[in-house]
Order: C-alpha cells, then sequence, then structure tokens
C-alpha cells in the first residue's frame, strides 16, 4: 500500500457521512439510528446542528467490533 492510499483510506476513516449512509453501511435502518441516538447504546455521532447529525466510518466500525461476541450467554 502506497503513502497516497494510506492517507485515503485514512481520509475515508474520518470523513463525516449522513445517517442513511451510516445505516447501509451498518446494514441497519436509519430509524435504528434514530432510536439508538435517543436511548443510547449506538455508534458515536456528531451533531452538526439540531436536524443534522453525521457519523464517521471509524466510529460505525468501532462501535460494531465492541459489540462482537461469540455466544449469547456474553451479552
Amino acid at each position: 500500500m502506497s503513502v497516497a492510499d494510506t492517507i485515503t483510506n485514512q481520509d475515508d476513516m474520518t470523513r463525516l457521512i449522513n445517517e442513511k449512509a451510516a445505516a447501509a453501511f451498518l446494514g441497519y435502518s436509519v430509524r435504528a439510528l434514530q432510536n439508538w441516538r435517543y436511548r443510547g447504546g449506538g455508534p458515536k455521532f456528531v451533531k452538526i446542528s439540531q436536524r443534522s447529525v453525521r457519523y464517521r466510518r471509524k466510529e460505525l466500525i468501532q462501535w460494531a467490533e465492541e459489540n462482537i461476541v461469540s455466544s449469547t450467554a456474553e451479552y
């Protein structure tokens, strides 16, 4: 991997994406993200304004990694 590829990958991981793209990235609905924001427990997000929410891919991946379990007993 070249230095340019590494920089591009890092930029892609920190770029802010809207909730529709975040939901598609995770394989969930936009409504699920909205519920997690309201109730807590979902991925970290950036509140740009009263009606504008964004996510970073690295936060979505980190949240998914933190929720990996090998059996229902672990949950």
